[in-house]
């Protein structure tokens, strides 16, 4: 046997990926057994070519979901889903200041991430249902940075209006922090 194709061809599953780019891939799922875990496990390898040998691009995956599910496609479509998920925690931590918090227990840090996420949900609803396009700017909003800085203007402007007419209230709750507002 050749030591760079550990499953025969015909044991590989030619799957065709429908990204913006349209991309071939070769998959070969599995159920184990591992050693320390409970129940069995679905293991996928997914290539770029039809050989080890040949392949510049090798994925492994493991999954407690069932057999009965998962299937070389569903392997491919699940997988290729998890790259918004990198984008939603790339863009959480970059503009909406994620990583930035600075609390001391975890009711705080649980209130800190619920409005991240609540931020993110509003930017990204506003932008998919052109909400933004309409309220919040004159210019059609095409990136998550151009709805994030329509969004921190609008609240800029709802705050200043705000404070313009409850100084009074601002000023209590500063004072009760032990801060003046002068």
């Amino acid at each position: 046997m050749n030591s760079h194709r550990v499953y025969p061809k015909r044991l590989l599953k030619k799957i065709q990926l429908n990204l913006d780019k349209p991309k071939t891939v070769w998959v070969v799922t599995r159920e184990i057994e591992m050693p320390q875990l409970v129940g069995k496990r679905n293991i996928a390898i997914v290539m770029n070519a039809d050989t080890f040998a040949q392949a510049t691009d090798i994925d492994y995956f493991i999954t407690n979901i069932s057999s009965s599910i998962v299937t070389p496609q569903w392997i491919v479509d699940t997988y290729s889903q998890r790259n918004w998920v990198e984008v939603f925690y790339r863009e959480a931590k970059g503009w909406l200041g994620f990583k930035e918090y600075q609390v001391r227990d975890k009711r705080s840090l649980l209130r800190h991430f619920i409005l991240v996420f609540c931020a993110y949900t509003f930017i990204l609803w506003h932008q998919l249902t052109g909400g933004l396009r309409r309220r919040w700017a004159n210019k059609p909003l095409n990136t998550f940075t151009e709805a994030l800085e329509a969004f921190r203007t609008a609240m800029s402007f709802r705050f200043v209006d705000w404070l313009n007419l409850n100084r009074d209230v601002f000023a209590s709750y500063k004072a009760s922090l032990g801060y003046v507002w002068a």
